[in-house]
């Protein structure tokens, strides 16, 4: 679905609706460019479009289908780019990533986007209120997409570093607790923004080498900027992962530690158990053998037979006590 479609001379909107089958040539007559923005087109909606403006039939079903990723692609004088927008949510600590195709020729810019993100509207507001800007033509379009992409990045990049600091802290401050799922699920979404950061890298690179050949060399400095931008934020994002690696192992090294003390203890509370139970089980062995309805037992009739038979109960059981406290078992 095309969502807006201008044409700009002098680096300013032409007022009124643009017809998109004149819009290249109104375009070209004046000197300026057309910008078409689209949003999750069909292959049946993209086909008129892509018929009108030359478009390479790769190029089409890559910004039709999406799932690409962040790359530059030349097509003689045709460039294509992919990025992925992002933004994080800090409250699920989710990082949500979108999809921009954009497709630069001398005398168009076209936009295709996928997923929730407001990176061409905001580049567009940006520029129209910057007619300096816009007078460079498709170039303006295709470095402010990528700064305002790569400065998001950056913004993602301090909210992660947030939740980092505070899962580190919470791990080493020895309160205990269960962490392990969400560094994980944290780990995992520095991994889905890593795919999306550092394949931008070489893309940018390629630009900044001057790939592009109708692209102006004042242009270059604008674009090395983003590309510092971007190698700061793989460099962050390198970093994080490696730090939530560790603070990984930490955790799970602290929770063996604390089950390795809870078997200590329990394996104490069995041997004070056994214990008692043994020292128990001697008055007991004595008070069934003499409770047996024998006539026949020689001590049964002996006048000093009950004081004989507490004596044994109580010297086997201060022997026995004695012999599992000198073993630490009470």
């Amino acid at each position: 679905m095309i969502v807006d479609c201008a044409v700009y001379t002098g680096g300013r909107r032409r007022p009124g609706q643009t017809d998109l089958a004149g819009a290249r040539a109104t375009a070209r007559t004046d000197g300026g460019f057309v910008w078409i923005g689209l949003t999750q087109p069909t292959a049946v909606e993209f086909a008129e479009l892509a018929a009108a403006f030359e478009l390479p039939q790769l190029a089409v079903e890559d910004a039709v289908k999406a799932h690409q990723r962040p790359k530059l692609e030349r097509y003689g004088d045709l460039t294509f780019a992919v990025v992925k927008p992002a933004r994080y949510v800090d409250h699920e600590e989710i990082v949500e990533l979108a999809e921009l195709a954009v497709f630069l020729g001398r005398d168009f810019v076209i936009t295709v986007r996928h997923g929730d993100t407001e990176v061409p509207s905001r580049a567009r507001a940006d520029l129209e209120s910057d007619p300096s800007l816009l007078t460079h033509g498709p170039t303006s379009v295709l470095h402010r997409v990528l700064d305002l992409v790569v400065d998001d990045y950056l913004d993602v990049v301090d909210a992660i570093e947030v939740d980092v600091d505070e899962i580190e802290g919470q791990v080493f401050s020895g309160r205990g607790g269960e962490h392990a799922e969400r560094i994980y699920k944290l780990k995992r979404e520095v991994l889905d923004f890593r795919r999306a950061v550092v394949p931008l890298v070489h893309p940018l690179q390629r630009l900044v080498s001057g790939e592009v050949r109708w692209m102006g060399a004042e242009a270059l400095p604008y674009f090395r900027d983003v590309q510092d931008h971007v190698l700061r934020a793989a460099d962050a994002i390198e970093r994080y992962d490696n730090l939530l690696s560790d603070v990984l192992q930490a955790d799970l090294a602290q929770v063996t530690v604390e089950q390795n003390r809870v078997a200590v203890r329990q394996n104490e509370d069995m041997r004070k158990i056994s214990a008692w139970a043994a020292i128990a089980l001697v008055p007991t062995a004595i008070a069934g053998i003499y409770g047996m309805n024998f006539d026949n037992i020689p001590e049964l009739h002996w006048r000093y037979g009950y004081y004989a038979v507490l004596l044994v109960i109580v010297a086997a059981c201060v022997g026995l006590h004695a012999l599992f406290r000198r073993n630490h078992w009470l």
